[in-house]
């Protein structure tokens, strides 16, 4: 069993939780992911490492509740514990197993979209703690939306966008990168973006303009989390490979997002059939008690 530390309500349905866990703490890498299960019964959902502390033992998940798996894990509470919490899974960020004189050479611009900010803040922390400071997009619709932006300002330098202007640069990631660039005369040589699969694509589209290498994390294909059940298959570059094995993260001028789009379309109406036999099952249960009464 995995005890939860910490429960933080970061924004309307997205919490964030430090679970107990030294062995996989010891072994977390930025970029890396966890697969959780709330009870014996649980379905198995993989989650991006959003911070961890080996010293301490503990690792950091941030969720949104989607469907009903994630509803019932975020229905936990601190001080209970989560049935399995397996990991660390998946490749670490490239940057971590590069040369680190090579890294430090580099300008990196991360572009970070609603609930993909918590699995970029490991990474920026990362390089800030190796003496290197990254620029941090982070965008949502609204400012209620945002997340983990006190703790981006402590390692990186943090510019918001929001789809409504209620706080920050009024428009999108990819408009306010363009300004960044075109504007405020900012350079770059790589851009790391995680966000929703729409986001990436269209920031993809528009590093291409500047011939700036992209990578995006596929984290949101994975169902498994072990390449087992083939669910999380994407084309990268004319060829197929497993999210959760060979990435999560992609060279994503390379990525066919339109496919993968389409697979994540498929796990949604597999989620609402899920959604509707938990409510047949929850209002049988209720009948019965009534029943009995």
């Amino acid at each position: 069993m995995y005890k939860i530390l910490l429960k933080k309500e970061l924004a309307n349905n997205i919490w964030q939780m430090n679970i107990e866990a030294p062995r996989v703490a010891a072994s977390a890498k930025p970029g890396q992911f966890v697969i959780v299960r709330a009870d014996e019964h649980g379905e198995r959902i993989p989650l991006t490492i959003s911070d961890y502390n080996a010293e301490e033992g503990w690792v950091q998940i941030v969720i949104q509740t989607l469907g009903v798996s994630t509803r019932k894990i975020c229905s936990f509470n601190q001080g209970e514990s989560l049935a399995d919490f397996a990991g660390p899974l998946g490749n670490p960020s490239d940057f971590v197993l590069e040369d680190l004189e090579q890294v430090k050479k580099e300008k990196i611009l991360f572009i970070a979209g609603g609930v993909g900010t918590a699995p970029v803040y490991p990474q920026v922390k990362w390089l800030h703690e190796h003496g290197i400071e990254a620029d941090v997009i982070i965008g949502a619709k609204t400012k209620d939306l945002l997340i983990m932006t006190d703790e981006m300002k402590k390692v990186g330098n943090v510019y918001i966008a929001t789809d409504d202007g209620s706080e920050g640069f009024h428009g999108l990631v990819t408009q306010l990168m363009k300004d960044l660039i075109d504007n405020q005369g900012k350079k770059y040589d790589k851009v790391v973006a995680i966000g929703p699969m729409i986001m990436m694509k269209f920031v993809a589209l528009a590093t291409k303009e500047y011939n700036l290498k992209t990578i995006v994390s596929l984290n949101t294909l994975m169902v498994d989390g072990t390449g087992m059940c083939g669910a999380c298959r994407v084309s990268v570059g004319g060829k197929t490979f497993f999210t959760c094995v060979d990435g999560p993260e992609f060279d994503g001028h390379l990525v066919d997002f339109d496919e993968a789009m389409r697979r994540q379309g498929m796990y949604k109406t597999l989620e609402q059939r899920a959604a509707a036999i938990e409510e047949e099952r929850q209002n049988g249960h209720k009948c019965r008690i009534g029943l009995d009464k």
